[in-house]
């Protein structure tokens, strides 16, 4: 597991709230990541995961709390916002175009234009490839392959090579390993580790326990829209943890009447 010498967080909320009418989605949340860390965020269906991770995108905005970014007071308003931070999320659906090839998927909304605006064709294939390599994606038979005929493994690493590709600092990965078999798991996950290896912030929701334990620093868990606990992962257990997820009391919850 990586050192972190700078203690800093490179993305911290400090009691991030949101609701949607009458849901408390999130309630004075918590939530960090250092640089060269992956910072796994667990809980249950309805824990507030997505919320947080949309909060941070800019897509919900939070109702109040605050967010730093390298310590510095931010305001994320949008997903243009987050991107220019360093921000990038891998959605669990991916959003990749399966009619066009990686190169095309990669700079997908962010074409590299050459003289008279012609796209730069040759500049983004090799900027793709290198990216890939950077991050040993090793399995890919050529970059001009249409997404359609990949494998889930393979996607899921040019989504996540799409986010790395534009001087990304924090990269988000929603249930990267869903649905994905043995093999590409594994792919999947050394790429995990290679982006923390690079020094990135890592932030990866799973409901794997394996999988989390594998490449994870630090595990956050939310219950019901409150962060109940952090754990040092190299200190605690999957029982544990399991236990947070689903009745590990909440720690000073206002008005909380004991049983």
């Amino acid at each position: 597991m990586s050192n972190h010498a700078n203690n800093t967080p490179i993305l911290e909320l400090k009691g991030v709230s949101k609701r949607f009418g009458a849901v408390q989605a999130l309630e004075k949340v918590d939530f960090e990541v250092r640089s060269g860390e992956v910072m796994a965020l667990v809980g249950d269906n309805g824990a507030g995961k997505s919320t947080l991770i949309k909060g941070i995108a800019g897509i919900y905005p939070f109702d109040d709390g605050e967010v730093f970014f390298g310590g510095e007071k931010v305001d994320i308003h949008g997903p243009r916002d987050a991107a220019d931070l360093g921000i990038e999320i891998v959605y669990q659906d991916l959003a990749l175009a399966d009619n066009l090839d990686v190169v095309a998927n990669m700079f997908l909304g962010r074409e590299k234009v050459g003289g008279m605006w012609a796209m730069d064709e040759e500049s983004m294939e090799e900027e793709a490839i290198k990216t890939l390599d950077s991050l040993s994606v090793t399995t890919l038979r050529s970059v001009r392959l249409p997404v359609a005929s990949l494998s889930g493994g393979q996607r899921q690493a040019i989504a996540v090579a799409k986010a790395v590709m534009w001087n990304s600092k924090v990269v988000i990965l929603d249930e990267p390993t869903a649905a994905l078999g043995v093999a590409q798991t594994r792919q999947v996950l050394d790429l995990v580790k290679t982006l923390r290896a690079k020094g990135l912030a890592v932030v990866i929701i799973s409901h794997n326990l394996h999988d989390i334990f594998e490449v994870a620093d630090r595990i956050t868990v939310l219950r019901l829209g409150k962060r109940v606990n952090v754990f040092d992962a190299s200190k605690t257990t999957q029982q544990e943890v399991v236990y947070a997820i689903t009745a590990g009391a909440l720690s000073q919850v206002p008005g909380m009447v004991k049983s």
